[in-house]
C-alpha cells in the first residue's frame, strides 16, 4: 500500500483583474432611447409654445414639402418626379440671404400706389393709434392714484367713430351735482387726467352730454336737454383746464335721455353719463362733409327764402315793390288779345 504512488490532481485557479469586459451593446441602445426622449420632449415643447396658425402651416410644410410657397395638399414635381427633390434654390434664412438694412428702409419709404390703397394705410395707422390710446388709459386707470379708484365708472370702447370715453355716474357717487351742471371736485380730477393723455394724439374730440328718464324741469323751461348740454360743457372747460388744446374740440352735443345705456332701467344713475369720443379719420371727414353743407345753404339778406317740394330751401330776390292791381277791363282785353 505504502509503495503505490498517490494520484496528483493538479487545480488551477483562473484570477481575474477588474471585473472583465461584459460588452456595450447596452449602452448604444440606452443612448437612442435617451435621444429619442429628448426628441419627443422637444415636439411637445414645439407644440406647446407654438399657437394656431404656426402649427398648420408646419403641418402643411410637411404636406407639402416645396420651395415654393402654396396650398397644395399633395408633393411638388421637382426634377425627378412628384415628390422628388426640388430643382429651386432652397433659402435657409441665413445672414446671406436676409435682406439689407437700406432696402427695407426704402421699401417701407415706397408711396403707396393708390389714393385707395394710401386710404387704408392711413386708416390702419389711425386705428393702430386709438388703440394705443385705449392700452395706455386702461394701464393709466389701474395705475393712477387718481383715477383707480373710480375705474368701475370709466368705460373704454372702440367705436365706428372712434375711442369712446364714458364717465357714468353711480349710485352715492355721481359726476355731478344733483339736477345741476357743476362738476364734483374728483370729476375735475378725472378729467384732468384725461386731458394729457387725448392731447398726445391729432384727433378730434366730441362730447356729447345724457341723463337718465327722471325728468328735470323748473318755469323757466330747463328741461333735460338744457342739462345734457350744459353737462358736456362743463366737461369741455375741465378738459382745456387740464391741458388739452382747445382747437381739438369739434362739437358738443346734449342728448338728453335719448339714447340710454341701460334701456332695461331707465332710471339706472349709469345713463347719466358724459360721453368723450375720440374721433378716427372717417368721422372727421363726415363732420367736415356736414359743416361743408351747411355752409352751403345762402344766408339771404334781403332775400325771400322759400321751399321747394322736397323740402329744398331756395333763396329768391324780393321784387322792389308790389304792382298795383290792373282794371279789370284792361286785363279782360290783354287776354282777349292774347288768345287765338
Amino acid at each position: 500500500m505504502a509503495n503505490e504512488s498517490a494520484e496528483i490532481i493538479i487545480r488551477r485557479v483562473k484570477k481575474v483583474q477588474g471585473g472583465g469586459h461584459h460588452g456595450g451593446a447596452w449602452k448604444v441602445a440606452y443612448a437612442d432611447f435617451v435621444t429619442a426622449m429628448m426628441a419627443f420632449f422637444m415636439v411637445m415643447w414645439i407644440v406647446g409654445i407654438s399657437d394656431k396658425q404656426q402649427r398648420a402651416a408646419i403641418s402643411d410644410y410637411f404636406n407639402n414639402p416645396s420651395a415654393t410657397i402654396g396650398t397644395a395638399q399633395q408633393p411638388a414635381a421637382g426634377a425627378n418626379g412628384p415628390g422628388g427633390p426640388s430643382s429651386s434654390v432652397i433659402q435657409l434664412n441665413g445672414s446671406m440671404n436676409r435682406p439689407m438694412m437700406d432696402d427695407v428702409v426704402q421699401r417701407e419709404k415706397l408711396p403707396p400706389s393708390s389714393p385707395e390703397e394710401a386710404r387704408k394705410v392711413a386708416q390702419e395707422q389711425d386705428r393702430k393709434r386709438l388703440e394705443a390710446l385705449r392700452v395706455e388709459l386702461m394701464k393709466a386707470i389701474s395705475q393712477s392714484q387718481a383715477l383707480e379708484p373710480f375705474k368701475d365708472q370709466l368705460l373704454l370702447d372702440i367705436t365706428k367713430e372712434g375711442l369712446r370715453i364714458q364717465i357714468v355716474d353711480k349710485q352715492n357717487r355721481p359726476m355731478f351735482d344733483l339736477g345741476g351742471a357743476s362738476l364734483k371736485s374728483y370729476t375735475t380730477t378725472i378729467l384732468a387726467e384725461l386731458a394729457k393723455f387725448i392731447d398726445t394724439v391729432p384727433n378730434h374730440i366730441s362730447i356729447t352730454g345724457h341723463t337718465d328718464t327722471t325728468q328735470y324741469g323748473n318755469d323757466g323751461g330747463y328741461t333735460n336737454w338744457e342739462l345734457s348740454t350744459d353737462r358736456a360743457n362743463a366737461a369741455r372747460r375741465a378738459l382745456i383746464a387740464g391741458g388739452m388744446q382747445a382747437d381739438k374740440i369739434d362739437r358738443i352735443v346734449g342728448l338728453a335721455s335719448t339714447v340710454l345705456f341701460d334701456k332695461q332701467h331707465p332710471d339706472n344713475p349709469i345713463n347719466r353719463r358724459i360721453s368723450i369720443i375720440v374721433m378716427n379719420q372717417d368721422t372727421e371727414a363726415d363732420r367736415r362733409n356736414e359743416a361743408a353743407a351747411v355752409s352751403d345753404v345762402p344766408t339771404p339778406a334781403d332775400g325771400v327764402v322759400a321751399a321747394t317740394g322736397d323740402g329744398a330751401a331756395t333763396v329768391g330776390e324780393a321784387p322792389a315793390s308790389v304792382p298795383a292791381a290792373a282794371p279789370a277791363a284792361a286785363t279782360a282785353a290783354a287776354v282777349r288779345a292774347s288768345s287765338p
